[in-house]
């Protein structure tokens, strides 16, 4: 069966404006066009476009979702496969978390009592889940299953209070690195200022903290493609900043 513009974006409740725009990238190119010089799309792109809007609803960029059905190893089956995966994975976190919720509103209508350490219990497994899929792998390679698992339960031990540290600690940091950056001197004060935030906000995780872990994380930084694009997100070269940064507050040689 084939598709205008219009068909298949009512057909997958998408706009055809962003159809328009998938072409113009070369995301998703029509089969054809016909004489009356309309877009016409067959079973390889309807295919296609599902695919595409399974990473969307993952998260996935555009550049990243071209890159992925664009590469010569490439295999339909095999993303689909995946795909279901992340989405097993996603509603794990999601029944945790209405777990979390139906719990407190039995606690608030007085029906069981509730710990303030089990409120937030669902959301920070959900933390641990989310890193350990994204990098799990990863830095249990370079710093061991011990190291992990103890931050894992050191996350988990968290009081709200501390939590809420965290996050301010992070948002420092972010805001810190971002005004060092404007400098261009990763050994300048603003700069340093930011990797002892940085350390700060690692001590959070880390049982001990060590100069050589910490200048390793922060070459992770910049030869991770997802470390990498996290903190080069709003101005490329900030990952390369961060590590150089954090390698002089270190003292770490090349």
């Amino acid at each position: 069966m084939e598709y205008t513009v219009q068909s298949l974006g009512k057909l997958a409740g998408v706009s055809t404006r962003t159809l328009r725009y998938y072409d113009e990238i070369e995301l998703l190119k029509p089969a054809r066009i016909n004489s009356s010089g309309y877009r016409i799309y067959g079973q390889a792109e309807v295919d296609r476009l599902q695919l595409i809007l399974f990473y969307r609803e993952l998260g996935v960029n555009l550049d990243r979702i071209k890159e992925l059905i664009n590469a010569p190893a490439f295999h339909a089956a095999d993303a689909l496969k995946e795909h279901r995966e992340q989405l097993l994975d996603k509603r794990a976190q999601l029944d945790m978390l209405i777990a979390n919720v139906e719990k407190t509103i039995a606690s608030q209508e007085g029906r069981i009592s509730m710990t303030d350490k089990e409120k937030f219990e669902g959301f920070k497994q959900q933390l641990i889940d989310e890193n350990e899929k994204k990098y799990g792998e990863e830095i249990r390679e370079k710093y061991g299953d011990d190291a992990v698992n103890s931050s894992n339960q050191k996350v988990k031990n968290m009081t709200q209070e501390e939590h809420e540290e965290v996050a301010r600690l992070a948002n420092e940091v972010a805001a810190s690195l971002s005004e060092a950056y404007q400098t261009g001197d990763p050994a300048g004060e603003e700069a340093q200022r930011a990797a002892h935030l940085h350390r700060q906000w690692l001590s959070c995780y880390w049982s001990h903290y060590s100069k050589e872990a910490h200048a390793g994380l922060a070459q992770m930084y910049v030869d991770d493609e997802r470390f990498k694009a996290y903190y080069d997100h709003k101005q490329p070269g900030t990952a390369q900043f961060l590590r150089d940064a954090i390698h002089i507050y270190t003292g770490y040689k090349k």
